[in-house]
Order: structure tokens, then sequence, then C-alpha cells
């Protein structure tokens, strides 16, 4: 019987569906800014953008290009469609993109279901959903071969996102092998630009604290329109729940620094969480899968 495939639904929309183009252009994203950097080897977790790859794609190559190679990715995302479960998750099959297809862990995909009684098989959820598809083609460029958990999450409670990410680090504390927890987050939308930086401030301010309560009060008391606030919560949960001792900003724009138009515009985080301070030497050797 052939694998369960979720068809890529944003190609040409979001990213480039050629693969040739998209192989460049995400290529280009990573390498931007000069040689690698060092890689964060105590890395626990990490917030990309998902936004249209012309304006955020930059953003999200700094931090994948930070990140050591995993073997497997859980990734949460918002529910921008407001269809599925509240947290739906798909356990079995494929993912594909113009860059191949990517196998699900369905092995951690049933551990984090027994952790987290909340977790419900739905591909509904899923199947238009744009702000996990669009971190893969990342992934594909750096990993040669990966497994992931896709996660909408369409709850906004504190209790129950403390409670997922409780969950998924009760799964990790215990797992073969190590895996990374991505959220997939825009910032603040559709205000002026000096709005949003200084919203956006507010709200990266208490990330890098490692502040996941705080985070969700200062969305709600400053109107932060934070579309992934749920999953960036339940990354930051869980990866204090690891050792995360910091949170380094990797990256940050404005739709405006693209498009030019500041009068209303969408602000892009790159952030990524580990136990410890970055190494110190660049790594030897990391080259891009061809």
């Amino acid at each position: 019987m052939c694998a369960e495939v979720r068809r890529a639904a944003f190609a040409g929309k979001f990213y480039p569906a050629r693969p040739e183009t998209l192989q460049r252009d995400v290529d280009g994203y990573l390498a931007a800014g000069g040689p690698s950097p060092a890689q964060i080897q105590s890395v626990l977790g990490c917030i990309a953008p998902h936004a249209g790859y012309m304006y955020s794609g930059h953003v999200a190559g700094a931090v994948f290009r930070s990140l050591p190679a995993r073997s497997r990715y859980i990734i949460l995302c918002p529910n921008h469609t407001g269809r599925g479960a509240p947290l739906a998750v798909m356990s079995k099959g494929e993912w594909q993109t113009p860059l191949g297809n990517v196998r699900l862990d369905s092995e951690l995909a049933r551990e984090l279901q027994d952790a987290c009684p909340g977790i419900t098989e739905d591909s509904l959820a899923h199947r238009d959903e744009h702000a996990l598809e669009v971190q893969l083609p990342f992934l594909q460029r750096l990993v040669s071969e990966f497994r992931f958990v896709p996660i909408v999450v369409g709850v906004g409670d504190y209790e129950r996102l403390e409670a997922l990410g409780e969950g998924i680090a009760r799964v990790l504390r215990h797992a073969a092998e190590p895996a990374l927890i991505i959220a997939s987050s825009d910032m603040n939308h559709y205000e002026p630009d000096g709005v949003t930086r200084i919203k956006d401030r507010k709200a990266i301010d208490r990330i890098l604290a490692l502040d996941p309560r705080g985070l969700y009060s200062v969305i709600r008391e400053e109107d932060i329109s934070m579309c992934g606030f749920a999953p960036a919560i339940a990354m930051l949960t869980a990866a204090k729940d690891l050792g995360a001792r910091r949170a380094e900003l990797v990256k940050y724009a404005t739709s405006a620094d693209t498009s030019g138009d500041r009068s209303a515009v969408v602000g892009y985080a790159g952030i990524v969480v580990s136990k410890d301070e970055p190494v110190c030497e660049p790594p030897a050797g990391r080259s891009l899968p061809s």
C-alpha cells in the first residue's frame, strides 16, 4: 500500500514550484550574510517565520543556518484556516514539496499523543495550512534525511499551551534520538512599521527572557497580532523544561524591508533557544546537499 502523501499546497504561491528555482532561492537565503556562523550545538528549539519567501525567507534562512542537523523535528504552527481539531497531528505517510517527499515520524507522533491527550489525528487542519509547509524546504536543503511530526496548534489558552509544552518535553527527555522543536510564527500584522517594531520588541524581549507566561501576557495586554504565539509558548515551555538557558535573536525584519511600504507591515523574527552559549568555532565542512 502506498503511503498517504500530503500534497504541496503552496508551491508556486509562498515559494517557487520549480525545484531548481526553489533550491537556488533557499540556498541563497541560507548563505546570505557571508560564511556560515557557528552552529548552536545545544539547540532545543527555534522560532521561524512563514510568510512568502520574498518577504521572510532571509529571516528563516538566518535561523536554519544556525542549527545543527537533526534526524527528527517537531514542527508547531498556528491554524490560519480555522479547520480541524484544536491540536491536530498527522502521524503517517509523507509530505510533498518540490524538493521531494519527507517522511512523518510515526513513532514520535504516537508518543506525543500519549503524553499530550489533547493532540488528535486530523489531516483536515493541515491540508490548506501554509505555516508548516514553508519550513520544510529549508530542512531539505540542510539535512540529507529526516523525519518530522507536524502539529497545528489552534488553542489559545495558556494552560493548554503549557500542558502541550510539558508533554513535548516529557517525550523528548527520554527520546533515543534528539529532536528539535520548530515554532512557526510571524510577528505583528498590518500596522505601521514603527508601531509593529515597538510591539514586536516587547514580545521578543519576553521570548529572549525565556518567559512563556510573560509572552502570553504581553500579547494580550499590548494587542500584538503574533499569529504563532501559541506554538511559540509551547516551544518555550518545552525548551525550559529541557534545560534551556539562552534565547538569541538571529534576525529581525518587517515586510517593509522588501516592499518599501511602511503603512501596514508584518514583522518577522528568527530566534534560537539553546542550553548553552553558541560554539566559538565554525563547523568544519558544512555544505548543502546537491
